[in-house]
């Protein structure tokens, strides 16, 4: 039964992530700190999912061939004709959002896909859960904003403010300025190095043997094996 539990997670990941890339409007600004953990929730639910999927090592290179196929078979190619529908549009403006969300869907896919063939090349559940969850404070932590400040082209010269970063302004007050905007960062690449670092097979291991003790002490209570019945 264990064995199927990372099913949970994934449905709820998927479904979120269809209501967010399907049914909603694609919004590019988030508001609150609410909406920010609402659209972080499908990376926490796949990472879950990545974490406790079952390895097996005769369908490993099968499933990283599909992943590999269904990324140049589809989603590079949706990507492709968002940009042409974006270079097209009179207004690019209202186009940017819809490219914007792809973009970001894109990112989030590369780093899950990495994290999958982690898992399926051996790694265990609790490295796996590092991985993601440090993955996910990277992508987060603004490091693409900085990188655009950076390398962006500037007619005007680079902006002193980052008003496109709106997931810091929602942390921060307001939209960030370049120091603030680097100080958030150094923030979340820290915690990340601090989740890499974390013990999470030791409390793993520990949660299992409560979990066992529990088992354990129910089937005692319910005249399961390790009761001893009294003779009739």
């Amino acid at each position: 039964m264990t064995r199927w539990l990372w099913l949970a997670p994934a449905a709820l990941g998927a479904a979120i992530a269809t209501l967010i890339m399907v049914v909603l409007p694609p919004d590019r600004h988030v508001g609150s700190l609410a909406e920010v953990l609402y659209k972080v929730s499908p990376l926490v639910c796949a990472v879950l999912a990545v974490a406790g999927f079952p390895r097996r090592p005769g369908l490993g290179l099968g499933l990283l061939c599909v992943l590999v196929v269904g990324y140049m078979g589809v989603i590079d190619t949706v990507n492709v004709l968002h940009v042409f529908a974006y270079a097209e549009a009179a207004d690019r403006t209202a186009a940017f959002p819809e490219l914007y969300q792809f973009m970001i869907f894109m990112n989030a896919f590369t780093v899950l896909a990495a994290l999958f063939a982690y898992r399926l090349g051996g790694a265990d559940a609790a490295r796996v859960l590092k991985a993601g969850f440090a993955g996910i404070l990277v992508m987060i932590s603004g490091l693409n904003d900085l990188s655009m400040w950076v390398l962006g082209d500037w007619p005007d010269g680079r902006p002193e403010v980052l008003n496109w970063a709106s997931h810091i302004a929602v942390f921060v007050g307001g939209p960030p300025t370049v120091p603030v905007a680097v100080a958030f960062c150094a923030v979340h690449l820290l915690l990340a190095a601090v989740v890499l670092a974390l013990p999470v097979r030791r409390w793993l291991d520990r949660l299992g043997a409560r979990l066992e003790r529990r088992a354990g002490s129910a089937e005692r209570a319910g005249g399961g094996p390790g009761r001893v019945r009294p003779a009739p």
